[in-house]
């Protein structure tokens, strides 16, 4: 996969309570990435850049909010969300920790 395009396709982790549990929970991991990415390239952009190894993919396209404001409404930006699924034994650490 092109170098650049990893860095296209994940945008950066998902933190929420719901990816912590996840985290937790499930061995999974959450990303928000670009929206023309497919589940193939998440999966090889996951692989390469935090050598891992992925057992899946599941891809969630939330549509942002519509938001009042003084100006009238507004909406804030739709995202998409990986949920990546790691194979046993292998860790993603974000804090770099002990």
């Amino acid at each position: 996969m092109n170098p650049e395009r990893i860095y296209q396709v994940l945008m950066g982790p998902h933190i929420s309570e719901k990816a912590t549990i996840v985290a937790e929970g499930a061995d999974q991991v959450v990303f928000r990435v670009a929206s023309d990415a497919t589940k193939q390239e998440i999966k090889k952009a996951v692989e390469e850049l935090f050598d891992v190894k992925v057992a899946g993919v599941n891809v969630v396209n939330a549509k942002g909010k519509t938001k009042r404001t003084a100006r009238g409404l507004g909406k804030r930006n739709d995202v998409r969300k990986a949920y990546v699924r790691l194979a046993e034994g292998s860790e993603i650490d974000f804090l770099g920790g002990e």
